[in-house]
């Protein structure tokens, strides 16, 4: 890697998360990032590619998502229509081979960040079948007899939120990292990254208030660091002051727009009950 990962004026990355990054790219590993949705797994795919100057490939993984997609997909079925339409095209098997994310981070001019996103939804074996092709970086097109191999090895990111357990083979293989949810005051480092004009006393006011929710207890979803974001972007598009934040948290009343933080109406009760009994903690 030419330049070494850091914090950028967007992304604030923790000493030991930039210390992940650079320790899996100088091993040739991939980084397995695990953390609570919505504490900048997948961002993090993003502001490595910008800071190392590469392009970002991004595999969105899904319940139905196989390994072998990610290599490349045999069109069949378009293939047996143009042989019923007469298409000369039938003649060369290689135009209905349709390439996946990880041919184009192996073919990617200059190298590439490959973030493969959320694996821990898809089947247990997705991890282990992609282990041969991540170890060696190269795979065969069986239907051709090509040979996909890396000229550059790219970095490789991949995000779980722990949804079920990956197999140790893998975890072998991998760098691990757990983004642990900022504290106080890393949390006020983002949001003034995202918002530099914001009030210092309406920061601190609406801070309070967000640690305030998390520690509701029994919360099914405690909200993150993006929806904080979205609730701020909320209080200073409606004019929300920081004496408006104070008065509901003299009266022991639930903040405005809780839409933002809070997602379901088992949520809405607790933090309801829980701010009408205890008030709000300082």
């Amino acid at each position: 890697m030419d330049h070494r990962f850091e914090s950028t004026s967007t992304y604030i990355a923790g000493e030991d998360l930039a210390v992940a990054v650079n320790a899996a790219v100088a091993l040739e590993r991939p980084l397995l990032v695990k953390g609570e949705p919505g504490t900048g797994k997948t961002v993090l795919a993003e502001e490595i590619a910008q800071s190392v100057g590469l392009p970002l490939i991004s595999w969105n993984v899904k319940s139905t998502t196989k390994a072998s997609q990610g290599l490349y997909e045999y069109d069949a079925v378009a293939r047996l229509r143009d042989s019923q339409l007469g298409s000369d095209k039938v003649h060369d098997i290689s135009n209905y081979i349709v390439p996946g994310k990880l041919w184009e981070a192996f073919t990617a001019e200059g190298g590439a960040v490959l973030l493969i996103d959320e694996i821990d939804k898809a089947d247990i074996e997705f991890p282990n079948d992609l282990l041969a092709e991540l170890d060696r970086m190269e795979f065969h097109v069986y239907e051709t007899g090509e040979l996909v191999k890396a000229a550059r090895r790219p970095i490789v990111v991949i995000t779980s939120n722990n949804e079920k357990e990956l197999p140790d083979a893998f975890l072998r293989r991998c760098f691990f990292h757990y983004i642990r949810f900022p504290d106080g005051a890393t949390m006020a480092s983002i949001v003034r990254a995202h918002f530099p004009e914001l009030h210092k006393d309406l920061l601190n006011e609406a801070l309070g208030m967000f640690f305030g929710v998390r520690d509701v207890p029994g919360l099914k979803k405690r909200p993150s660091t993006s929806e904080l974001l979205d609730w701020i972007r909320l209080l200073v598009i409606e004019h929300v002051t920081p004496e408006m934040l104070e008065a509901r948290t003299e009266k022991s009343e639930v903040p405005p727009f809780m839409g933002s933080l809070v997602k379901n109406e088992q949520d809405m009760d607790r933090l309801a009950q829980w701010v009408g009994s205890r008030g709000w903690s300082r």
